[in-house]
């Protein structure tokens, strides 16, 4: 397997405050990685390295075969799927769904003058209906609950056939039923031998969705552990982690966890 993502002691300084401080860390095709940690941990700031729209400060960021600073980065980011709030921010309240999707044929926000053949605008289609968002199609962006915007952000994300997708905080401000419905989705996505690699960023275990492999745990800018799921989700690196002593529990092929009782 080549390596999707392969990060070497990179560092994010702004001003005085360090988003990453010296976080090396490898993603390889087929793999599906969780990052958690608390807010400040530098997550988000980890996904922007990958996505190519930030450059380290130090270290070295290489992303499907390129390195940041040596490669045109408008070039790599059509292979990067991404799903975030600030780009639900940017796109148009009055665009229509099916468009907010097939516009990431060309790397859009808001449909202009360009033109999409007949297989762009059934991908779309088929994009929405796997995400359980067909029926959305005609709506408005701004008419959307934020779970509806949630999928119809995935839909675009793999519109271009990623090589990389990366996704932040995807069920955040979800109600539960809506929650479970996307982490269904996402473990159907997970288990796809087609899909790309996957990165999901979160603050709750809760929402890991079966079939992710590995997991990424972050606080304050550094790496805590990293590693298979498996044997790096622990209570113990959980609770250094987020900083209290914490408990958890595995339920199946899903995780909970609370503060540990006294």
């Amino acid at each position: 397997m080549s390596d999707v993502l392969s990060f070497s002691g990179i560092g994010v300084t702004r001003g005085a405050q360090k988003l990453l401080d010296d976080v090396s860390w490898e993603v390889e095709e087929g793999e599906r990685w969780v990052v958690v940690g608390p807010n400040g941990a530098g997550k988000s700031t980890l996904l922007n390295v990958a996505a190519g729209r930030m450059h380290p400060s130090t270290g070295v960021a290489g992303i499907l075969g390129e390195v940041l600073g040596a490669v045109d980065v408008f070039e790599l980011r059509p292979r990067i799927g991404l799903a975030t709030a600030a780009l639900a921010e940017r796109i148009p309240s009055g665009e229509k769904v099916s468009d907010v999707v097939v516009t990431a044929s060309y790397g859009m926000v808001g449909r202009w003058r360009e033109k999409y053949d007949s297989f762009d605008h059934e991908r779309a289609r088929e994009l929405l209906d796997e995400l359980g968002a067909a029926h959305l199609a005609e709506r408005r962006f701004g008419t959307l609950s934020e779970g509806e915007r949630k999928r119809v952000l995935i839909a675009r994300a793999l519109m271009t056939d990623p090589e990389l997708m990366l996704l932040d905080e995807p069920a955040a401000g979800l109600d539960l039923g809506a929650r479970e419905d996307l982490v269904q989705r996402l473990t159907a996505l997970a288990e796809d031998v087609d899909a790309p690699a996957l990165v999901l960023v979160t603050h709750h275990v809760e929402e890991i969705p079966p079939g992710f492999t590995d997991i990424l745990m972050l606080r304050e800018g550094r790496v805590v552990a990293a590693g298979p799921i498996e044997s790096t989700l622990t209570a113990e690196n959980l609770s250094e982690t987020f900083g209290l002593a914490l408990e958890l529990d595995r339920h199946g092929e899903r995780w909970s966890a609370r503060a540990a009782q006294a």
